[in-house]
């Protein structure tokens, strides 16, 4: 299966193709899921001198990784606040820490492809849609002062001359965030990976998993089979009867995008700001202007149905023009789903599972330096390098509640819509 249809396939770079495992083979560590995690893990500890190899269903960055928002920016899904409370102001730091390495991580890892990317943009601002007084420029100062972030507060006056919607508020931006093509940058950093001297296969789902007498061996559909020392399992939503302990604790949710047609100058008289945009409501919208401010990509909702709504365009479309009525006659180009995987505690599963079986994955709605974070962290783990992994022990992989579980997120997101409506109407 290639790429689906989307804005990110249609304008992605060429790179050499990976192929299918045609052979048995061993290595020192086997990395399950071919996304930005594992590829973070796969290239780290192939510049470790580890051997190391990837099984991959499909193509590199075929799921979640290649169709998201394209946001790096510090933190997690789970805000500061709600984590000192939970672990204390210290534990917070360092995990806040952790994560400015990760956007950091991406930032260096553009710059030093074999084909240098750029940024698409610079800056994120979170905007609110009910009147806050001055509580951006309270936390903005709590945030600068106490964890090193790079945020500034602005007044409404300041957002709806960038924004032109009275829907917004103030709002929060952060000086340290970007926002990338994120199919471009899975496809160049598994060529960074192969180029350090990890294996990369696509096309080679890992169907079984047994620990044998020394280590383990993965078992792929075509029969291949991998004998490794350490397993690292990064298939997020896409895990399917390897190791269900993984599986029924990552819920699968799908947001969709849709990308604009190029109407530059429509757009102009809505969106001046070439930063990547989001509100805070608990059931929020993200977007931004893509292809040198010609298009919009605008992605929203949250369903735990896998499959597509047939009006997904003009679902979407009805989203913007509440917001900016003057983008009535916008065109919309591609619109599709992604499947992310999401934890009941909001924030990533980095661990060991078992002795020599360890999991980096459950990214969704962080972010792209989150991927990156744990993979990083993750490789450190096997290498034998750090034990930093250990800030997320207290995220335990705790079952998701299966099906039930699916309904319980779903009948969720209809209660955040309401309770976001309800604060808007006050």
């Amino acid at each position: 299966m290639t790429y689906i249809d989307s804005y990110y396939n249609d304008t992605r770079i060429e790179i050499a193709p990976f192929s299918a495992l045609a052979e048995h083979i061993e290595a020192d560590v086997c990395i399950v899921g071919a996304g930005l995690a594992g590829l973070t893990a796969a290239r780290e500890l192939a510049v470790a001198g580890r051997s190391v190899c990837v099984l991959e269903a499909e193509e590199v960055g075929w799921g979640a990784s290649g169709r998201n928002g394209g946001f790096v920016s510090d933190g997690f899904a789970e805000g500061m606040p709600a984590l000192e409370k939970k672990l204390g102001k210290d534990h917070a730091k360092q995990l806040f820490r952790v994560s400015q390495e990760g956007t950091q991580y991406v930032k260096d890892r553009m710059a030093g492809f074999a084909t240098p990317q750029v940024p698409m943009g610079q800056n994120w601002m979170a905007v609110v849609r009910h009147d806050v007084g001055d509580a951006m420029l309270r936390h903005a100062a709590q945030m600068n002062a106490e964890y090193g972030a790079q945020y500034e507060a602005r007044s409404t006056a300041e957002v709806r001359t960038l924004l032109r919607s009275d829907t917004y508020y103030q709002g929060l931006e952060d000086g340290s965030a970007i926002h990338i093509h994120p199919l471009n940058y899975v496809l160049g950093l598994a060529d960074d990976a192969r180029a350090q001297g990890a294996q990369i296969f696509t096309h080679s789902p890992a169907v079984d998993l047994q620990k044998m007498q020394a280590g383990f061996e993965l078992t792929t559909k075509q029969g291949m089979r991998v004998h490794c020392a350490q397993v690292i399992l990064c298939g997020s939503a896409y895990l399917h009867n390897l190791y269900p302990r993984i599986e029924g604790a990552v819920l699968p949710v799908a947001t969709y995008v849709v990308t604009s047609k190029p109407m530059e100058n429509l757009l102009a008289e809505a969106i001046l700001y070439r930063g990547a945009i989001s509100d805070t409501r608990r059931a929020g919208d993200y977007y931004r202007l893509v292809d040198e401010g010609k298009r919009l990509l605008w992605g929203g909702r949250i369903t735990t149905q896998k499959s597509e709504p047939k009006k997904l365009a003009n679902m979407l479309k009805n989203d913007i023009t509440r917001i900016y009525p003057q983008l009535d006659t916008l065109e919309i180009d591609y619109a599709w789903s992604g499947l992310m995987g999401y934890c009941v505690h909001k924030m990533p599963l980095l661990r060991e599972l078992e002795p020599g079986i360890w999991t980096a994955t459950a990214t969704g709605g962080h972010g792209l330096n989150t991927t990156a974070t744990i993979g990083k962290l993750v490789a450190e783990a096997v290498a034998g390098h750090s034990d930093r992994y250990k800030l997320f022990a207290p995220f335990k992989a705790r079952w998701g509640g299966g099906m039930l579980g699916r309904a319980a997120t779903q009948i969720a997101y209809w209660g955040m819509q309401l309770q976001d409506w309800r604060e808007e109407r006050a």
